[in-house]
Order: C-alpha cells, then structure tokens, then sequence
C-alpha cells in the first residue's frame, strides 16, 4: 500500500501530530493568486503585483494630501462628510480621501438668468416684464449645503420680486421713464428674498429688458403713448412761446412804467416851477401892479404871436413893418393871408391925427 493512503501515516513527519505546513502555504498562495488575479503557483509573481500596489497606493495618498485652490475659488474640506473649514487660493494640506474632501467653489463668476413674466399692475392693467438677473456666489457654506437649486431658487426669487413690485406699481408709472427706480426696489426685494433663505448669493444686476403691453393690446397701448407724446410736445412748444413772449411783455411793461413815471416826475416838476414862479409873480404884482400886469401881457403876446405866420399892425400905418419873407411865403401857399392896413385905412388915421 502506498504510504499516503488513508489510514496510513506520512513517512517525513513520523509519528508526530499538528498542522501540515506545506498545505497551509499552499493554501494561502492560492487564495492571494485568486484576489490577484495571478496563479497560486507563482509566488514571486505575486509578491511584485503587491507592491506595485503598495506604490499605487502610497503614492496616491501622499498627492491626495495636497489640493491646489484658484484665485477664483475657494474650498470648502468636509471631514467624514461634515463641513470642517474653509480653504482660500493657494495650496493647501488635508487629509487624503474618503477621510476629507475638497469642494472647490468658483465665488468670482457671474451667472446670469433671464425669465420673462405677464402680469396684472396694481390698476388692473396687463403689462409683460423680460428681465435678466446677473449674481454670484458670496457664502461658499451656505451656497453648498443650505442650497439645492441655486438657478431655480434665484429664478423664483425673481419672479416673485418682479411681481411684487410690478403689481404694487400703476400702468402709467411702470410704462413712463422711471423705470430704474422699479429696478433698484426689484433688487432689494429680491435680495432679501435670497439672505432669508441663507441662499450665500448675492445679486450683482438686474435688468429690465423689455416692458411693454401683451401683443393684444398694443395696439391702444402704442396710441395712449403717441397722445402722451403729443401732450409733452405741445407742453414744450407752449413753455417755448410763453419763455418768448413773457419776458417782452415784461420789458414793454418796465419800459412803460418808467415812462409813466419819468413824465409823471416832468409834470410834477413843472407844476413846482409854475406854483413858485407864481408866488414871485404876487410878490411884484403886490409891488408894481401896472408894470407887472403889462410885462405879463406882453410876455404872453410875444409867446403867442411867435408862431404865428399873421402880421397885425396896431399903429394905423404910422410904423415901418418888416414881413419875415421866409416864413409868409408857407403860409401864403398854404391859404394862409397876411393882414395889411389899406390905403384908405391909413389916408384916414393920418387925417384923424392931424
């Protein structure tokens, strides 16, 4: 019989009892070659695989420990999956996967969203509102783990800033040239909107694109508009003819009163220098009675007949009477006459003096 039949005992171990060595090894080479791939045979084959994978292994580690962070990022390291801190640019150490990760954040890049909305205005008007919303990322915390959607929640965020401030707004307010005044509250509500919900976003711009009727009704709305414009116009042009003709009514005005007045102050001045050249005039009429009344008759004489073109001769002819020649040759061809005495008028007042 064959000595490694059963029931036989091996004739290298003798009589001893335990483990068989050989097998174990045996066995565990085999199982080795199956996790890698290999075969149970081929020990040294095996040892190299192992540490090839070792070196994989340690090498990946020792890079996994170190992450690089942009000027335009920062990192957030989660420990275990709990938020542990906040990384800045550069580079930084940490513990290599899955013990801490690293979720690089890009706070600097502006995202924009644009939605457009039909509503009604608060005097029950239709009014369509296309805006563009422009935001950025201002709490990496918050942005990752208090925020699921950031696009859907500013999109939300927005349309129910617009309609707020749009239906508490009138069709003749939101249609007229204060429009950035209904875009500034718009981004303060929206704003405010997106902190209370600890969103970590800030918004950088909104914009207004487009605010205008439904198509339906454009039409009427584009003729309110032309009667508008025509309003201001004729406002205008009125303002223009008023800036015009007011300040000459108000020289012409000026220029009158002062005339009123410079005559006014003639008047009165003539009417002093007559009373007090009056009060001169008693004063000798008191004096000389008969000198004074004729000086007056012949001063007023003189005044009168200066401009006459009428000689009168008063001394029956007895006087040599000079014509001013000049002045009777107008007069005379005017129909104008000079009075003469005739020749019967003076053969009878020289008889009448003898």
């Amino acid at each position: 019989m064959a000595w490694n039949e059963p029931g036989k005992r091996d004739p290298w171990r003798g009589n001893q009892k335990g483990p068989d060595v050989e097998e174990t090894l045996r066995r565990l080479r085999e199982r080795f070659g199956n996790l890698l791939g290999g075969s149970g045979g081929r020990s040294g084959g095996t040892g190299g695989i192992l540490l090839v994978v070792l070196a994989i292994v340690l090498l990946w580690t020792v890079a996994d420990t170190v992450t690089i962070i942009n000027a335009q990022e920062v990192g957030v390291v989660q420990r275990f999956g709990k938020k542990n801190r906040v990384l800045g640019p550069g580079m930084s150490f940490k513990w290599p996967r899955p013990i801490e990760t690293v979720t690089k954040v890009a706070t600097t890049r502006v995202q924009s969203l644009d939605d457009e909305v039909v509503m009604l205005t608060m005097d029950e008007n239709i009014v369509r509102i296309r805006f563009n919303v422009q935001y950025q990322i201002s709490n990496a915390e918050d942005y990752l783990f208090k925020l699921r959607d950031a696009e859907g929640t500013v999109k939300e965020a927005a349309e129910s800033a617009v309609r707020q401030v749009i239906g508490g707004s009138e069709m003749d307010h939101i249609l007229s040239g204060e429009g950035a005044e209904l875009v500034s509250e718009t981004k303060k509500v929206l704003q405010q909107t997106l902190d209370s919900y600890e969103s970590g976003l800030a918004v950088t711009e909104v914009n207004f694109q487009l605010v205008a009727p439904p198509d339906q009704v454009k039409e009427a709305f584009d003729d309110v508009t032309n009667a508008r414009e025509n309003k201001q116009q004729i406002e205008n042009e009125a303002r223009a003819y008023a800036n015009t003709v007011v300040p000459e009514a108000r020289g012409k005005a000026a220029r009158i009163k002062a005339e009123a007045e410079g005559y006014s102050a003639e008047r009165v001045a003539l009417a002093k220098g007559d009373a007090d050249r009056f009060e001169l005039l008693m004063v000798q009429y008191k004096t000389a009675p008969e000198v004074t009344r004729q000086r007056l008759y012949l001063e007023t004489m003189q005044e009168v007949l200066t401009e006459s073109t009428k000689v009168i001769d008063t001394t029956g002819g007895r006087n040599l009477i000079n014509l001013p020649v000049d002045r009777l040759g107008g007069a005379l061809n005017s129909g104008g006459g000079v009075l003469l005495p005739s020749d019967e008028a003076v053969r009878a007042k020289r008889e009448g003096s003898r």
